[in-house]
């Protein structure tokens, strides 16, 4: 597939996907919404890609909805949101299963499904200058994007309550005291400190990475003993790659371990 709203880079086992709507601030339109997931189930697949980096072009992350697309389907407005949910949600599922981590490195505005989006990485980091507002009730919308699953985690329901109602703006700083986010990067340091997070995690044990996220993703789900039993089984078969015997080997040899996702 070819994209016209996105930008798609991959080399050294890092994969970024660009939001590429700079006149609108990256704001989600249902082909911009279709190419991201394309470009997300296309990351999933390539086994070259050990890491994949979501951001947005120009001073945005993402503004959310493209409102003005709002107000021309207004009546046909419930097909129209629910297309475009479909492929937004697909995507932010596919994110949160792929057994690859990611990176939503937010380089500006996250508002509306924009915050959303970016709730949905692993790894959250964000630029200085960047600001976070749930904003659906400023247009008289209820969330979407995986907003109402993850942010209560992070936050507690009080303080997502009051994030959602009242649409208060987060700093990249508050943010981060809030548990949104994991680093905050000078804005001219920001590219170079997600490049070195995206390489540390591309030389990883990119196998391990991924049942590390699906145990922690299906945590609050499951009893203590079902967890548990999750976890014998898979550290058993992590016991059994080639990056778990480099691991230990270089351990036991007292250098840096060479992993190979493998």
């Amino acid at each position: 597939m070819s994209y016209a709203k996105i930008l798609l880079d991959s080399h050294d086992g890092i994969a970024t996907i660009t939001l590429n709507r700079p006149e609108v601030y990256n704001a989600l339109d249902m082909q911009l919404a279709t190419e991201f997931h394309d470009a997300i189930v296309t990351c999933s697949e390539d086994e070259a890609v050990r890491v994949v980096v979501v951001t947005g072009s120009g001073r945005a992350f993402c503004a959310g909805g493209d409102v003005k697309d709002f107000v021309e389907q207004l009546d046909h407005i419930g097909k129209h949101v629910k297309l475009l949910t479909l492929a937004l949600h697909a995507a932010v599922s596919r994110m949160v299963r792929m057994p690859k981590p990611t990176i939503t490195a937010v380089n500006g505005v996250a508002a509306g499904g924009g915050m959303s989006l970016s709730l949905a990485g692993d790894l959250i980091v964000a630029a200085e200058s960047a600001r976070f507002t749930m904003a659906y009730t400023q247009i008289g919308a209820s969330p979407d994007g995986s907003s109402s699953f993850f942010l209560p985690r992070l936050v507690g329901v009080k303080r997502a309550l009051e994030l959602t109602f009242l649409n208060r703006v987060l700093s990249a700083r508050e943010a981060m005291e809030w548990g949104i986010v994991q680093q905050v990067f000078p804005d001219d340091q920001f590219q170079a400190g997600v490049q070195s997070l995206a390489v540390q995690l591309a030389q990883g044990p990119t196998q391990a990475y991924g049942r590390a996220k699906a145990l922690l993703y299906s945590s609050t789900s499951e009893t203590l003993e079902t967890q548990m039993e999750h976890e014998a089984q898979l550290i058993a078969a992590s016991g059994r790659t080639a990056d778990f015997r480099e691991g230990v080997t270089a351990f036991a040899a007292k250098r840096k371990p060479v992993f190979q996702g493998r």
